[in-house]
């Protein structure tokens, strides 16, 4: 947990943010894409804010489970992002009250999640497969404040956010802690494989141009040692990309 310490002449004990470089792509890069993939609109910012914000409110409130100390810190800050998630939510909703339909499939995914966490299975693939999906969804709201309509644009938006990230999973898991695993490296190689040809399933093939780089990256460095600097840099390169390729097909 990075911890910013703040002046000490004043009441404020340290920020409570994510140290998971890898989070603030997740949370960003899908919510930009539903945005590609509509129209931008001025609901967008706050909209962006809040989802931001309810990002950092489930952090500490997941982190308290897993420790006892500081937990009054842990709440404290969780109550500070939930406050201005909670505000900008408001026009957000307001200007497209369907929006609160996300709002029970963000909490039966964030029960897994917690699941997870109190049972210290947290980094186990079910875990990660569902935080990718919550993510995902973020983008689909986007989508829906572009374009106001519940269709097949919305789903696209969502399949490739969660395609894309969970090509990132297995990837980061292939030269962290199973790149000893020969089945996993395996396997890793032979999802980046089906990710190519899955946009072409769904009507979209030219964006299976968006998954090369991943399929390389997994067949050059999968198994092999790196250095988490080199892997963070990996991965924001692929994530900047993948919406670039959204961007321009």
């Amino acid at each position: 947990m990075i911890e910013l310490k703040i002046n000490a002449s004043t009441n404020l004990k340290p920020i409570v943010i994510p140290h998971e470089h890898g989070g603030w792509a997740m949370v960003s890069v899908p919510f930009l894409v539903g945005v590609a993939a509509s129209s931008p609109q001025w609901l967008h910012v706050p909209l962006f804010i809040a989802w931001l914000g309810l990002y950092l409110t489930a952090y500490p409130l997941l982190q308290s489970l897993k420790r006892n100390a500081n937990r009054h810190r842990l709440y404290t800050w969780a109550a500070i992002y939930g406050t201005v998630a909670l505000v900008c939510l408001i026009p957000a909703v307001v200007g497209q009250s369907s929006l609160l339909w996300f709002g029970p499939m963000l909490v039966g995914l964030l029960l897994v999640n917690i699941w997870h966490v109190r049972h210290r299975a947290e980094r186990s693939l079910t875990n990660d497969l569902c935080a990718m999906l919550v993510f995902s969804l973020g983008g689909a709201a986007a989508y829906l404040i572009g374009s106001g309509e519940w269709d097949y644009g919305m789903l696209i938006v969502v399949l490739f956010s969660f395609l894309h990230f969970t090509g990132s999973t297995f990837f980061v898991k292939s030269v962290f802690r199973e790149r000893n695993n020969p089945r996993w490296i395996r396997l890793s190689r032979l999802v980046h494989v089906i990710l190519l040809f899955i946009p072409a399933i769904v009507g979209y093939p030219w964006m299976g141009l968006a998954f090369v780089y991943s399929a390389a990256r997994a067949f050059r460095y999968a198994g092999q040692t790196l250095r988490p600097m080199k892997v963070g840099i990996i991965e924001i390169i692929g994530a900047v990309q993948f919406l670039l390729w959204f961007i321009l097909l």
